[in-house]
């Protein structure tokens, strides 16, 4: 595992140190990124390397097998990543990753495990998140592994599982009558008053918001790495990703360029281009569609916002600008689509391709229909959706959004007689 060099600011490009925990940029209060000495690795990080240490150590199996280009620490793991790339039925080169195979049913499990491994190496003991949902049950369930406290605030309308994550891995849980952005300013009031009332500074909570620290970004560019060694080391023509805060399609774009420098990806199949990147969004919730749309540089806060895809409910996400220049640098675009054709692409992948997607991974793949129908996606173009969650996380919602409620009663006892006991 590298040394860090240094942290660089996403918006000035200052640089801080990484012996300390940092947060934001001092100067612009922009993400860091964490860099590496890139002409070091070049000559100690080989792509042979990876499944050289994956048969050495069944804990590099996951997102732990790209450890040469990840912070020098000693992972905090419950074995998240190597997620499965599952081809499509019935669209030749669509391929879904699925994320819902990490601890704790989604994606939010890569950028955590990250985030409190180096919380855990910093010797820090309180973590506060404010979240839509799923980043809540990860690092409730990273911060009970890593033995470090969790602060979490969650809107009261996430799905159930959620509340039972944190409850069940001993978080400190807060249920806010709000949206995720009620929740992160409660979060900095808290931090605030600790500061200011004498708190031991030990003892303050560490805010690991969104793109308000720089490892989660760490985490969730394995997914990157992962999509174009799973693709015989060539990047897809497109990648669509479903955008609440964003993480994961910067730290993939963050991949890109570190591969790149290190000579990983084969760039003469992709005629030099990465590829083109799509953020999709619930209509219901769509800041970044709508700057997208009217060509701004950034998002306004969206009213109003409702969707049932929580994690795609974030009014104004911190990195919406970094956001909207990867996609336009890369040729892609941003698509919202409305509650009801998100449903309907859960029920028809349920029911053609065997999968239970999530109301975010669902946003992708009505996507891809509609972009497959103007056009702009050819038939057979290579792409990559990524399903951010397992849709059994999502029982209560979706089950709502069908007007689903259960049969009758179930049964107090069932019958076993005639198997192990007498009838």
């Amino acid at each position: 595992m590298p040394a860090i060099a240094y942290l660089e600011c996403a918006r000035c490009h200052h640089r801080l140190p990484a012996d300390i925990p940092q947060t934001l940029c001092p100067i612009d209060a922009g993400s860091l990124y964490v860099r590496y000495d890139m002409e070091a690795l070049k000559k100690t990080a080989r792509r042979e390397h990876i499944a050289e240490l994956a048969a050495a150590s069944p804990a590099s199996l996951g997102m732990w097998r790209y450890a040469d280009v990840l912070p020098d620490a000693t992972p905090v793991t419950l074995g998240e990543g190597w997620t499965p790339m599952i081809q499509s039925r019935r669209y030749p080169g669509l391929f879904l990753k699925e994320e819902g195979a990490n601890p704790t049913g989604t994606f939010k499990a890569r950028g955590l495990a990250m985030a409190v491994t180096m919380a855990k190496h910093y010797g820090l003991r309180h973590l506060a998140v404010p979240s839509a949902g799923n980043a809540a049950g990860a690092l409730a369930a990273y911060a009970a592994a890593g033995q470090i406290a969790a602060h979490i605030f969650m809107p009261q309308d996430v799905p159930l599982a959620n509340y039972l994550e944190g409850i069940l891995y001993g978080a400190d849980v807060t249920m806010v009558d709000g949206l995720i952005s009620d929740c992160a300013r409660m979060v900095g009031e808290e931090i605030k008053r600790q500061r200011e009332g004498g708190v031991a500074t030990e003892d303050v909570w560490f805010d690991i918001s969104t793109l308000k620290e720089p490892f989660r970004v760490e985490g969730k560019k394995t997914m990157g790495y992962e999509l174009v060694e799973q693709l015989g080391w060539e990047y897809p023509d497109a990648v669509f990703y479903p955008t609440g805060g964003g993480v994961g399609l910067i730290g993939m774009w963050k991949a890109f360029e570190e591969m790149e420098q290190l000579g990983w990806v084969d760039l003469s199949k992709s005629g030099g281009k990465r590829p083109r990147m799509y953020a999709l969004q619930a209509a219901g919730c769509a800041p970044v569609a709508k700057a997208y749309d009217e060509g701004k540089s950034a998002s306004e806060f969206f009213a109003n916002a409702e969707t049932f895809a929580a994690g795609l409910r974030v009014p104004k996400p911190y990195g919406d600008s970094i956001i909207l220049d990867i996609v336009r640098e890369s040729g892609g675009s941003v698509v919202a689509s409305d509650d009801a054709t998100i449903l309907a692409s859960i029920l028809d992948w349920a029911r053609h391709e065997g999968l239970f997607l999530s109301p975010e991974g669902a946003a992708a793949t009505a996507a891809y229909d509609t972009l497959l129908d103007n056009g702009e996606i050819k038939p057979g173009e290579r792409v990559v959706l990524f399903n951010t969650g397992a849709g059994l996380k999502y029982t209560d919602v979706v089950a709502e959004a069908m007007h689903l409620r259960r049969p009758g009663s179930l049964p107090t006892s069932l019958p076993v007689g005639g198997i192990i006991t007498p009838v």
